[in-house]
Order: structure tokens, then C-alpha cells, then sequence
């Protein structure tokens, strides 16, 4: 690590990682000439022409990509140790390191910018830092990292324990310095690299306006340009090549499934949706689920067998009129006539968690029918970043084409209308509906899981809530409709109030990213972090400016790859959670235990991400 050469200023804000030398009047610029006195009278305009330029050495180069400032330093320093405290779900050692790397290159350009700031105040100029400056820093680096090394190893092994999770990869945390010192050297690069753009359009504005307007109008020229490459081809070009790949995904179909021989499926006998058109989620959707046989098992009754339809991607490019055939196919197996019906919006490619419908049709008797319909290729967590739009137009196009033939038939022949939805799901599913009141009448019971922080209806409620009822379990209008809790086997607050009507639950766990997870994590603490901790999630856990949000970025990815129960991993939940809105009669706590066994028999994956 080289220290600064004698009298060259630090980065300033235009660009927080760069290392060129800054055009100060009468000082030196970035080839290192006096400054206005060495410059040639210029135009017609008075402007001074730019000095004349030398090409640097190889040697100059590489002292160029090795040299960092001291106040940079510190601040890597500062937000690197703080990244290996607590979030909400174990990760493993290369996680580790990007998260590290990510908030060590924000430190590196907070400390820059902290000390440009500062010596404009003090106004003068950068100094070169000591020799022992540089050697305070490098023993505080060792000892500092090293323990906060070790501490996020306890915080790790803590939260493993919470979840009952036993993967640990010693190799990658071992590896886990060394990917956050490329992470952070790579994002340094590309800072320089920007600010070095900068320079050449802020050179190139000079010949024709005044320069302090040049560095304006260069800076922002170059930030725009950034922005429209990241999100214009980078973003877009992940996001066109994604949806490519998983295109071809979903002409697949899942081991184990084959084309339903009932009539009551979509892609089955006298069909209206093709099995083809279905996609690899639909396939897998309508070619499962418990028949008649395993339902009557189960409830030691005569059972149904339940309906299922279904339209994928390919079965429509319209998205009204591919909820129109969903609808049709359903209309036409006789899901309308039915005792129970649900509509579900899926989530990213079109998945159905199957845990949500087998719950529902085993607490039903099998006298019910679900509808759903894909909206996009994409898996969920990518369609939760990008397919929001999506997701609306689907959720509130298949509840309007089931709602507007369900709404004109004899009331007393109507089946109990009821409407779920995990993730992406329930954004989807709520936007349906205008609030509260409207869940209550146009539905008998609705049930969304691991709620997206930017559900309209969801904030709308949590924000509302009641005045001391803590966010990870917030109390609206006292309960009386729309309730919250993250196990319905231990019960839904407010306790002990009358719960009438249609009842609207929602299914969130404290450790679950998806639901806490918001841009604003950067720059404000939200009131979940400042409150008591969720049984899954560490005391230890606190809000930091930018790391907290890349920490819960991180975790997004990976928040299913967590034991049933805890993360974005709602499985056993359904169970109580149906029984709850549905409120069936006849079932004991024994019997909803010995179908939480059929529903999910294997234990999680235990993985990390690592």
C-alpha cells in the first residue's frame, strides 16, 4: 500500500476512488504543469488554452492503480469490520466477502469525501501522509479486522444455531478476505475509471465553456452516462439474457409429473389450455397435488378430487385474455360448483408453492378448485426485483375475470371465494383490492405469505398499526380483519378479540428478507431493527447506514435455502394458517400435525449460500 506523493490533493467529490491530481489555479494539474501561469493566452474568448499533455510511464501506471489516500483507508477499514455483524440469515464465506467488499469501497469514498469536506473548511490543501500514519493504519487494519473477523464467526455460529442449520464451509471462510479484497479493489477501478472520464469531458466542455461550468456540466454528463449504462445495458442485458435462459426452462418439465388423465385438470382430457402451453411450473401444478383418495385418507371421509387450472406464458401473449382462458378452463371442470375456491397469483416463473394448495384441498375435503396463471420466466427473486409490473396486471386480472363470473351467480350457489398468494404472490393478489373493506366483502378469506416490503396494502396496514404493537407483529384495527404473526399454531394479536367475517392473515417470519428488505434500509432505521428481535433473529442485529442494506440485500438470494420455518420458507405454516381463514370443522390439533407431516415431510435444505 503506497502513501501519497508530496502535495497531491485526495480525491475529491466528484469522484471518491480516483487518484488524479486535481486542476487547482496556480497549482499544478493533471500532468503535473504550473498552473494559469503556464498557460498559453488561449481564444477569442479569453478562456486559458490546456497545458500540453505528457503520456505517463509504465512505472507511473502501476503507481497510478496502487495509490490510495489515508482518510479512504480509514473509512474502508471502519465499514469493512462493521459488515461481518449480525443480519437476518447465516451466510457463508463468499457472501461474506462480497458484503465485505461492497462496504469497504463505500467506506474508501465516505472517508475521501469526509476529508475533502473537512480541509475546504480548514481551506487547505491535501498533505502527504507520514510514514507512521501509514503504519498506525496497517496495525489498527490487523487488529481491527481480525477481531471483527472473529466476532462475525460467534454472530454466524449464533444464528446456525437459531435456525437449525449445521452446513459450515471452513474453506470459504477461509476465502472469504481475499474475495472482499478483490471486490473492493474491482469497485475501486471502476470509480477511477469514472472520474477519469470525467477529466476528459470536463477538458473537452473547457474549449468551449468556462471550466468550473465544464466540471459542472462534465460530472453530470458522466454520472448520466453511468446510470444509463447500468440500468440500460447491464441491468437490461442481465435481465434479456435471464429471461432467455429461463424461457427454454420452461418448455421442460419437472421429474415425476406427467400429463393429468382428469378431466378436472388443465392439460388434461377435453381441456381448454393445452399441456403444452401450461409451462414447467404449470405442468408441475396441474400434474400434482393429492387425489381424492389421499384427501379421504386423511379426513377418513368421502372426498373430491380437487380442480385445478391453470394458464401459462404461452397460452396467451394478452394478459387479460390469458386470464380469460384460465377462468374458462376452470368454469368448464366445474370449479365454480365447488364448495371452496381459490385463486392464487404465483410468483416469478410461475411457481405455486405446493405446500399453499395441497393445505387447502386436504382441510376442504377435496370439494375445491384453484385457479392460478404464469406471468413471467423469470425466478422469484429476479421477478421480485423486476416484474413487478407484471405481477399486478396478473393478480388483478385473474381475481376480476374469476370475480366477474363468480359474481353473477345465485348467491346461494356461489362457492366461498377465497385468495392467496407467497411473495410476489400476495403484491400481486393485493392489488385486487382497495384496502381492508374490500378484502372483508368481495372475499370469504385470504392468506398471503412473506409479504414484499413494498406491498401497498401490506405498509398501509403495518404502518397503520396500532400504537405499542411492534412491526414484525403489528395490530390493525384491532384485529378485527386483517391479522399478522409468523406461526398460527401460537396465535394471531390481538388475543381474546372477536375475529368475524372474512379473516385476511398474513404469514411473515422476522428473519425473512423479502419482507424487510426496502432501498430505504441505506439511509434510515427502520422500526423493526430498533425493536425487540424476533425469535430467529440475533440482539446483536443493528441498523448501520448503507451496510445494514447491503447485508439484507444479500440475503434475498438465499432466504429459502433456510430450514421450514424461519426466512422466506413458509411450508408447515399453511397448514394452521388455512385452518385458521378457513375454519374447518372437524379437524383436532392431532389430525392438522399429522397433515403437516403429509405437506412436508422432508427437512429443509440447510445450505448458507456459501
Amino acid at each position: 500500500m503506497s502513501h501519497d506523493p508530496p502535495d497531491s490533493p485526495s480525491e475529491g467529490p466528484t469522484s471518491p476512488t480516483g487518484d488524479d491530481r486535481v486542476d487547482r489555479p496556480g497549482g499544478t494539474n493533471a500532468a503535473g504543469v504550473e498552473g494559469d501561469a503556464s498557460r498559453e493566452a488561449g481564444d477569442e474568448h479569453g478562456e486559458p488554452s490546456p497545458p500540453p499533455r505528457t503520456e505517463p510511464s509504465p512505472d507511473s501506471k502501476r503507481r497510478r492503480l496502487l495509490h490510495f489516500t489515508l482518510p479512504g483507508c480509514w473509512g474502508a477499514l471502519v465499514l469493512a469490520c462493521l459488515s461481518f455483524t449480525p443480519s437476518l440469515l447465516p451466510r457463508g464465506g463468499i457472501l461474506q466477502g462480497l458484503i465485505c467488499g461492497i462496504s469497504a469501497a463505500i467506506g474508501y469514498g465516505l472517508g475521501v469525501v469526509a476529508a475533502y469536506i473537512w480541509r475546504a473548511f480548514a481551506d487547505r490543501d491535501a498533505r502527504s501522509a507520514s510514514r507512521r500514519s501509514w503504519l498506525v493504519l496497517l496495525v489498527s487494519a490487523i487488529v481491527l479486522f481480525g477481531l471483527s473477523f472473529g466476532l462475525g464467526q460467534y454472530w454466524q455460529h449464533e444464528i446456525r444455531g437459531l435456525m437449525g442449520v449445521t452446513d459450515y464451509n471452513v474453506l470459504t471462510t477461509v476465502a472469504s478476505p481475499f474475495v472482499a479484497a478483490l471486490v473492493f479493489y474491482f469497485l475501486l477501478l471502476c470509480g477511477r475509471g469514472i472520474r477519469r472520464l470525467y477529466r476528459w469531458a470536463a477538458r473537452l466542455l473547457g474549449r468551449w465553456i468556462g471550466r468550473r461550468a465544464a466540471r459542472v456540466v462534465g460530472w453530470l454528463l458522466v454520472a448520466a452516462l453511468a446510470w444509463s449504462a447500468f440500468t440500460g445495458l447491464l441491468l437490461s442485458g442481465f435481465v434479456n439474457a435471464a429471461n432467455e435462459a429461463f424461457s427454454l426452462r420452461d418448455t421442460q418439465t419437472p421429474e415425476g409429473v406427467h400429463q393429468p388423465t382428469s378431466a378436472l385438470r388443465s392439460g388434461g382430457p377435453s381441456s381448454l389450455v393445452p399441456w403444452d402451453s401450461l409451462g414447467r411450473q404449470g405442468r408441475a401444478f396441474a400434474g400434482s397435488g393429492p387425489s381424492a383418495r389421499d384427501i379421504g385418507a386423511f379426513t377418513h371421509r368421502a372426498a373430491q378430487e380437487p380442480i385445478r387450472a391453470y394458464a401459462g406464458l404461452t397460452t396467451s401473449d394478452d394478459t387479460e385474455t390469458r386470464a380469460a382462458r384460465a377462468v374458462a378452463d376452470l368454469e368448464r371442470a366445474g370449479g365454480f360448483e365447488r364448495e371452496n375456491l381459490l385463486v392464487m397469483t404465483t410468483t416469478g416463473s410461475g411457481w405455486v408453492d405446493p405446500a399453499a394448495v395441497d393445505s387447502f384441498e386436504y382441510l376442504g375435503n377435496g370439494d375445491s378448485a384453484t385457479v392460478a396463471m404464469q406471468y413471467s420466466y423469470l425466478p422469484s427473486w429476479l421477478s421480485y426485483l423486476v416484474d413487478q409490473s407484471k405481477a399486478r396486471e396478473a393478480g388483478r386480472e385473474l381475481f376480476d375475470a374469476v370475480y366477474d363470473t363468480w359474481s353473477k351467480l345465485p348467491q346461494d350457489q356461489r362457492p366461498r371465494l377465497f385468495v392467496a398468494g407467497e411473495s410476489l404472490g400476495s403484491f400481486g393478489g393485493e392489488t385486487a383490492f382497495s384496502g381492508e373493506y374490500d378484502l372483508r366483502n368481495r372475499t370469504a378469506g385470504t392468506l398471503f405469505a412473506g409479504p414484499p416490503n413494498f406491498n401497498t396494502l401490506f405498509r398501509e396496514f403495518s404502518d397503520q398499526r396500532e400504537a405499542g404493537s411492534p412491526e414484525i407483529k403489528p395490530v390493525y384495527k384491532d384485529g378485527r380483519t386483517v391479522r399478522f404473526t409468523d406461526d398460527p399454531a401460537t396465535g394471531m394479536p390481538p388475543t381474546g378479540r372477536p375475529w368475524d367475517g372474512a379473516r385476511v392473515l398474513y404469514l411473515m417470519h422476522p428473519s425473512d428478507p423479502i419482507v424487510w428488505w426496502s432501498p430505504r434500509l441505506a439511509l434510515s432505521e427502520p422500526d423493526w431493527i430498533g425493536e425487540a428481535p424476533g425469535g430467529d433473529v440475533l440482539e446483536e442485529m443493528v441498523w448501520m447506514p448503507f451496510v445494514t442494506f447491503w447485508q439484507v440485500t444479500a440475503d434475498l438470494p438465499f432466504s429459502t435455502n433456510v430450514p421450514d420455518g424461519h426466512g422466506h420458507t413458509y411450508k408447515a405454516a399453511y397448514v394452521d394458517g388455512w385452518n385458521t381463514v378457513m375454519r374447518p370443522a372437524g379437524f383436532t390439533a392431532q389430525d392438522l400435525d399429522r397433515l403437516k407431516d403429509i405437506i412436508w415431510p422432508e427437512p429443509e435444505p440447510t445450505a448458507t449460500g456459501s
